[in-house]
């Protein structure tokens, strides 16, 4: 069995988000990775302005939270090879849910493990309490990963399914630099 891959969360600046772009692009299909966009199917040139301007308009090239979310390029090796986002999950100004995609040809390697885990290391860096994840019950791999990494599931017998992992410690301030409705001050 081969190794599991080092996995890495970087910064999206312009380059990064173009790369990524390029992932999306040809290893996904655009409802994986993006809200819908009107038109024809496909990665038409609106939805690849549309998968641009999303990541631009939430300041993706900040490595920061600057408005109560952030994305960060997954990178194995030297390939960015999906997206990972954190963002605040009002009410609690807490917890950080987090959001996961990768490319077809990327899943079931071990790299959403990966991306998973480091998700966790830094919501705890910004002190949060607690993760949340949300994926359906059809996707058995993000249920698995969920759980090895100590997430509570609940909602298995629906189609939405809601994990949660406790990251210990007692209710303090909100995040490091966030208000109470997860945007910084």
């Amino acid at each position: 069995m081969p190794p599991r891959p080092t996995v890495r969360l970087v910064a999206v600046d312009e380059d990064v988000l173009l790369r990524l772009l390029a992932t999306a692009v040809g290893d996904a299909d655009p409802a994986e990775v993006m809200a819908p966009v009107a038109g024809a199917p496909g990665w038409t040139p609106a939805r690849r302005e549309a998968f641009l301007g999303y990541h631009r308009a939430r300041g993706a090239s900040m490595p920061r939270l600057p408005i109560g979310e952030v994305t960060y390029a997954v990178e194995v090796g030297a390939d960015v090879v999906g997206a990972l986002r954190l963002i605040a999950a009002p009410p609690n100004p807490l917890e950080l849910e987090v959001g996961l995609w990768l490319g077809r040809s990327y899943r079931g390697h071990g790299v959403g493990s990966g991306a998973l885990a480091a998700a966790v290391t830094r919501a705890a860096e910004l002190g949060a309490r607690s993760v949340v994840a949300r994926t359906t019950a059809p996707n058995t791999a993000a249920l698995a990963a969920l759980r090895r990494h100590g997430f509570r599931l609940a909602g298995q017998d629906t189609e939405q399914v809601t994990a949660r992992l406790m990251l210990g410690g007692t209710a303090g301030p909100p995040l490091r630099g966030w208000t109470t409705r997860g945007t910084r001050p």
